[in-house]
């Protein structure tokens, strides 16, 4: 090798992940070498959370020039959408966080940055380029890519991915999407209200991870923006034809459904970036899901950490965010340290928006039995839902012994907000009598929570108990 590095630590992979652990041990003065053969940001900036949350801002703005009509606003319908420009607006909001995660910001703080593959060529070795990395410590958060299924015909014709998705500067006539989960129903519902027509088709449940019942408020109003979702429609075969693709699938009962369209996007999954890391020299344990880690994210390897996508479990942003945090514990300070499921929150950004925290209702019901409470606020009984027209929408607490914040679904505006404040309580064990003793602004949507854990004790008033505890009280003057 024409160079030879050893630094403390070898992070292979600069998105969400790998930036953090990269930039945290950079600030406490520690030797770093990040490798990244893409792009700096890695799926999250480039094709992923941002370019779709930034469209789906694009579709709202379209939407509420039409919801305008019922506060009195007539702008037109339907608004005239330039799909160029929605584009542009994804590029542009790219652009406006590229610099927080360039090789430029992070040779700045001290990070020797190399542009190259990696290949694991020995347990305690990284081959990348002409330069080999010898670490105290190495941490894969190579992440994860579009799983394409194997579909009879998907080879030989265009499709499209998340990683092509939002390089469309034409509208799609008509986008049929492979796959009902989050991305899918996201990138649906967004396109939908952007002008095209969208069909789904989703061999089980869509948002089947979710809770049923609240999943379903979504379900509906994706169907009343004119979505045309096939559930436990599986795809049989894909063909090409001069003005798109023909789709065909069947239903569970064994119906053919065929659906001819312009455009094609499979989001039915991923499968986490393992190829070519040379994983087997470093004596690293993978399979499909993902390589192999322990509670403390070590691999097979002592060695070597995994975080993020690659590593298989929950596959969100701050997971690999969560994650970096843990290892950075664990490799600088010696720290024990456990990955903790449960406490890992999760939104899909339709409208309304979908959440969830904690233990489901189904789990809670499995671990506790009877000893659970479902307590329960509906956004119409929210003033400023009410006020802002955001009538739809329910809250589940879920109430263990004592009266503990086990887990918490929420689908509505601004859900992923209100999850923040119930990822704290699950994630610190807080009780009914902390979610209701606290103070809410009026009016706010955050007042649902208050209202669901102040049900938690609408028996109190019966208690015969407390009755007479009153009535003793009240002699005394």
């Amino acid at each position: 090798m024409a160079n030879v590095l050893t630094p403390d630590i070898c992070v292979i992979g600069a998105g969400s992940g790998g930036l953090s652990v990269a930039a945290a041990a950079a600030a406490f003065g520690v030797d770093v070498v990040l490798i990244e053969k893409g792009l700096m940001g890695g799926d999250c900036l480039n094709y992923g959370c941002v370019p779709s949350k930034a469209l789906i801002a694009a579709g709202k703005a379209a939407q509420a020039n039409v919801k305008g009509e019922k506060f009195g606003v007539h702008a037109g319908t339907p608004p005239t959408i330039e799909f160029a420009e929605a584009n542009d607006h994804v590029r542009n909001v790219i652009a406006a966080i590229e610099p927080h995660d360039s090789q430029e910001r992070f040779e700045g703080l001290g990070v020797t940055v190399l542009r190259d593959e990696a290949r694991f060529t020995a347990p305690d070795t990284v081959v990348s380029g002409e330069t080999e990395i010898k670490a105290r410590r190495f941490v894969v958060a190579t992440g994860s890519s579009a799983l394409v299924p194997p579909i009879p015909g998907l080879d030989g014709v265009p499709y499209l991915t998340n990683e092509t998705l939002f390089e469309l500067r034409e509208k799609p006539d008509h986008l049929v999407i492979i796959g009902g989960g989050p991305i899918g129903l996201e990138m649906a519902q967004a396109h939908r209200r952007l002008g095209a027509k969208v069909t789904v088709f989703e061999a089980a449940k869509a948002l089947g991870k979710d809770d049923a019942e609240l999943a379903g408020v979504v379900l509906a109003q994706l169907k009343s923006d004119g979505v045309e979702i096939l559930e436990e429609t599986g795809v049989e075969a894909v063909s090409e034809t001069d003005a798109g693709v023909t789709v065909k699938g069947k239903t569970k009962s064994g119906e053919e459904i065929e659906v001819s369209a312009s455009h094609l996007l499979v989001a039915a999954g991923r499968r986490p970036n393992v190829d070519n890391l040379g994983l087997e020299q470093a004596g690293i344990d993978f399979d499909r899901r993902g390589i192999k880690v322990d509670k403390g994210l070590r691999t097979t390897n002592r060695k070597v950490y995994a975080i993020g996508d690659v590593a298989g479990g929950l596959q969100f942003t701050h997971v690999a965010g969560y994650q970096a945090g843990l290892v950075i514990r664990s490799i600088l300070f010696r720290l024990p340290i456990a990955m903790n499921d449960d406490v890992v929150p999760w939104v899909t950004y339709t409208s309304p928006e979908l959440g969830h925290v904690g233990l489901s209702e189904a789990d809670a019901l499995k671990k506790h039995g009877d000893k659970i409470k479902v307590l329960t606020a509906e956004y119409d009984r929210n003033d400023r839902a009410l006020a802002e027209g955001e009538t739809i929408g329910k809250l589940k607490l879920i109430a263990g012994p004592g009266g503990r914040l086990l887990g918490a679904d929420i689908v509505g505006a601004q859900a992923g907000e209100i999850v923040n404040l119930l990822s704290l309580a699950v994630s610190k064990k807080m009780a009914m009598k902390d979610l209701a003793g606290f103070i809410s602004p009026y009016p706010t949507l955050g007042e649902l929570v208050r209202r669901a854990a102040i049900s938690y004790y609408a028996d109190a008033p019966k208690n015969v108990w407390v009755r007479r505890a009153i009535g003793l009280l009240r002699k005394f003057g």
